[in-house]
Formats: structure tokens, C-alpha cells, sequence
């Protein structure tokens, strides 16, 4: 579920505790969650609602100043209306993940994960994107996409990977290898 920041940082104060969204079928469960920027945010309970039984209460929980901002929310899908219940969990478990140095078990796992992720339809590329970001960090992916060959958006979804298994590091502008990633890579470039 996409949560803007104004939404994120209300959930990570605990001011915001429901969000409401209109689908033509639930895209979140009661019980699941979703690593965000603020960290994993947990979607507690899922219901259908009629939308004229939203409460003041309600909106002011969802962070929302009105009913009219509701339904400008609303009114830019189709489908029935449902409440989520939201909660922060924790923190984004990549966080602490992205400086754990990996033993030689976890330096293998990593090497066949990667292996995996290069049997893919790019063919390899993992290597060269973290050796391309150890060298560059904070350069813009448009530069990293064109030295690659790769697509800008396609290549930062296979970034998103890497850094699910706490190898790079976002930075508001490009990314940067974390201690993760460079005990990695050091360990690939001596194999």
C-alpha cells in the first residue's frame, strides 16, 4: 500500500491509526505489514465501510483534516471503501541488517542469492552494480543505468533487492554500499 510521508510520519507518532482506501478488492491483510521509511508498519485489522459512516473521529485518525480531503482521497479510484488499522512495528529490520558483517555462512547464502538474482532475464549484474556504487556512491541511477545498460526504474527495483538483503544504502541522491555490502563484494572479488 502506497502511505505518503505526511501519513508515514503520522503512524510512526502515533497519530495516525487508520488509513482509508478504495479498492475493488482488499490489497492488504489483517495481520500483514509493510517495511516503510519509518519502519515496518503493521495493518492490524482490514474492513469495508460505507463511506457515509466515517466518523470525524475516523478522519482525524487518518490524519486527514475533512471530509472533503476523504473523499478527494476516495474519489481518485474505484471500488469499495475499507478502513485499515495501522500501527508502527518496529524498526525497518534492514537497518540493523545493513551492518551486521556477514559470517562465511551468510557470505555464502549472499554469493548464491546473488547467483540467482544474475540467472535472471539481465543476466549478471549484481557485481557490477556493487562495485559501480562502491565507487560512485551518491551518484544519481541515471548514470548507474547508463553504465550498466540497464533501464533506470527496472534497475532501482532490482536495487530495492539488494538492499532488502542489507547490502546498499538509499541516499537521497544515489546509494552507497553498507558495511554489509563491502564485506561482500571484497569477499566475491577474492573468489
Amino acid at each position: 500500500m502506497m502511505l505518503n510521508a505526511r501519513t508515514l510520519a503520522g503512524i510512526a507518532d502515533g497519530s495516525v491509526t487508520l488509513v482509508f482506501r478504495r479498492w475493488e478488492a482488499p490489497r492488504v491483510r489483517a495481520g500483514g505489514s509493510q517495511v516503510t521509511a519509518v519502519g515496518v508498519v503493521s495493518f492490524d485489522r482490514v474492513e469495508e465501510v460505507d463511506p457515509a459512516e466515517i466518523t470525524a473521529e475516523e478522519i482525524a485518525a487518518a490524519g486527514l483534516s475533512s471530509r472533503e480531503e476523504l473523499t478527494r482521497l476516495l474519489d481518485r479510484r474505484s471500488g469499495r471503501v475499507h478502513r485499515v488499522e495501522v500501527s508502527l512495528a518496529g524498526p525497518d529490520p534492514r537497518l540493523a541488517l545493513r551492518e551486521q558483517l556477514p559470517d562465511a555462512a551468510e557470505l555464502a547464502d549472499l554469493q548464491a542469492r546473488l547467483a540467482r538474482m544474475d540467472a535472471g532475464r539481465h543476466g549478471p549484474w549484481t557485481r557490477a552494480v556493487l562495485r559501480w556504487i562502491a565507487d560512485h556512491p551518491g551518484v544519481v541511477s541515471t548514470e548507474l543505468a547508463e553504465h550498466v545498460d540497464r533501464e533506470r526504474f527496472a534497475l532501482k527495483t532490482d536495487i530495492r533487492r539488494l538492499k532488502a538483503l542489507g547490502l546498499t544504502i538509499s541516499l537521497d541522491v544515489g546509494y552507497r554500499l553498507s558495511p554489509r555490502g563491502r564485506a561482500l563484494l571484497e569477499h566475491l572479488e577474492r573468489s
